[in-house]
């Protein structure tokens, strides 16, 4: 058998069952197999919008070549029986636990919040008007914050391709669509992640992984070089090591941490709100059309620089999506986004943020524990200046005017908008990058200007990073270790997931003696 790689082009509106034939009048072959490697769609030329598709493609009749085999990352049964705990169910922490548990440890999972199904239960009570719950929120319960979300899989990090395969194999057998392996901006969907995330749990009970909910990690003791138990209210939880996963949102782990001398540094973020139109507004202004059949809502990637040297950059695009109070805490507004795979909503979403370095921006030396401090107490000004859940908002072109009391456009926010001027509430010295940056994007994307800005957007990228050592990971003590979001050495589902299994890997090292 002879393999062969080619690229096609084909009309936006067909779908993939149209490329057998295709690619038999690209190669000339009437027997063959093929898998489709990529898919990106080239939306440069609005009058011919097309995927791009390369295949690889096996048949007898091509004379030489063989399909590219993945290197994986494989196991070896080096934990015999020994304990692990994890700390948090997201990405970091089940894919650390899934590692570790098919390496033969004892694998414990410490989650604050509740299985998905009554966290989903939580959330849509508060949303229609119930209380918040601190422990099953858009933060917290199992899965992390990604479980609600728009489940993008598309990661800027480099050296994880055999993490990836891994990360990608899991989800597919968890429910995962199979376009994810191939698609260039592949995503899961809100709705797909939370079967995903139960099939997930029940495939790591399988491997004996011990799931313990509603069960915070509250202290940490320890003994020279070794940490040897976590506190939680039913008791202190020993093992032989211990990953703590628990997002970029856990801020009083966090100081529980640094308080038992764990070392932390404070590290550049971003922070601004979310912008959010009509999706035929976006899809006019990418396509020039109000809708393609058989391709899903337009997305768009947008930054620019403004005059202070400041970068300024759309995250988080939610195309078909809607807005979410993403508070962890009572007292604190914040909000992000979320869209099911179909992304079929009549509305876009996306951050838009400005980069922040605190240091320099206070003009002083600042510390992880204040970074957490100044953050918080942003977040806890937005809640008090609406006084409820509300989020504050105005229209872009009130604020790129630089004047408040405008009329709101309409919003998919759950609950409710309150007009402010966001330029007074965002820290001084923001407003104006933030209003350079969204000027360049309105010359961007045609229609822009008359989109909505709303809340407090502060969840970009962890302000704190853990200081461990750069080849073992661990953090100070030999067998302790953050992993994740909340570690500040990662961002995003993918990321997330990787920097688990670089920790779990670690630690099978730290096992085998090696």
């Amino acid at each position: 058998m002879g393999y062969s790689e080619y690229d096609l082009r084909m009309a936006a509106g067909e779908s993939e069952e149209a490329l057998r034939p295709a690619i038999a009048k690209k190669t000339g072959l009437r027997e063959f197999s093929f898998t489709i490697l990529n898919k990106s769609l080239d939306a440069r030329r609005k009058y011919r919008i097309e995927w791009q598709y390369r295949v690889g493609v096996t048949s007898s009749a091509l004379p030489k070549g063989e399909a590219p085999k993945a290197a994986g990352l494989g196991h070896q049964a080096v934990g015999r029986g020994r304990k692990v705990v994890v700390v948090g169910s997201g990405p970091a922490g089940t894919f650390a636990a899934a590692y570790l548990a098919r390496s033969g440890f004892k694998v414990t999972i410490l989650e604050r919040g509740s299985p998905v199904d009554r966290r989903k239960a939580a959330i849509e009570s508060f949303e229609a008007g119930g209380d918040f719950s601190g422990t099953d929120n858009y933060a917290y319960g199992e899965g992390g914050a990604g479980t609600f979300s728009d489940g993008k899989l598309s990661s800027r990090s480099k050296g994880i391709g055999p993490e990836r395969d891994y990360i990608f194999s899991d989800f597919m057998a968890a429910g995962a669509p199979a376009e994810i392996a191939y698609m260039t901006h592949p995503h899961l969907g809100s709705d797909n992640l939370l079967g995903m995330t139960r099939r997930m749990r029940g495939s790591l009970s399988a491997l004996g992984v011990d799931f313990r909910f509603d069960t915070a990690a509250t202290d940490l003791a320890t003994r020279g070089e070794r940490a040897l138990s976590v506190a939680t209210a039913d008791g202190a939880v020993e093992a032989d090591w211990f990953v703590f996963a628990c997002g970029h949102s856990a801020y009083e782990t966090y100081r529980m941490l640094m308080g038992r001398g764990l070392p932390f540094k404070a590290k550049n973020f971003a922070i601004g709100f979310r912008a959010e139109h009509e999706q035929r507004v976006i899809n006019q202004a990418q396509w020039g059309m109000d809708a393609i059949p058989g391709v899903k809502a337009a997305e768009y990637r947008l930054s620019a620089q403004a005059s202070d040297g400041r970068g300024v950059y759309s995250f988080c695009m939610c195309p078909g999506g809607v807005v979410v109070p993403a508070a962890a805490y009572q007292g604190t507004s914040l909000v992000n986004g979320k869209s099911d795979y179909a992304r079929a909503g009549r509305y876009a979403n996306a951050a838009v943020v400005a980069e922040l370095s605190l240091g320099s921006f206070l003009s002083r030396e600042v510390g992880a524990a204040e970074a957490l401090d100044w953050l918080e107490a942003l977040e806890r000004g937005y809640f008090a200046f609406s006084g409820s859940w509300r989020a504050p908002a105005m229209s872009v072109r009130d604020f790129l005017a630089g004047k408040a009391g405008g009329s709101l456009p309409a919003s998919s926010f759950p609950l409710g908008l309150v007009a402010a001027d966001l330029g007074e509430l965002l820290p001084a010295g923001l407003a104006g990058p933030l209003r350079e940056g969204l000027k360049a994007f309105c010359g961007k994307l045609q229609g822009y200007e008359n989109g909505l800005i709303l809340g407090l957007e502060s969840k970009t990228s962890a302000p704190i990073q853990a200081i461990r050592h750069p080849e073992l990971l661990c953090s100070r003590w030999e067998n302790l270790y953050v992993a994740g979001e909340g570690s500040g050495w990662s961002g995003g589902i993918v990321s997330s997931a990787a920097d688990g299994l670089k920790v779990a890997q670690a630690i099978c090292k730290a096992a085998s003696g090696h």
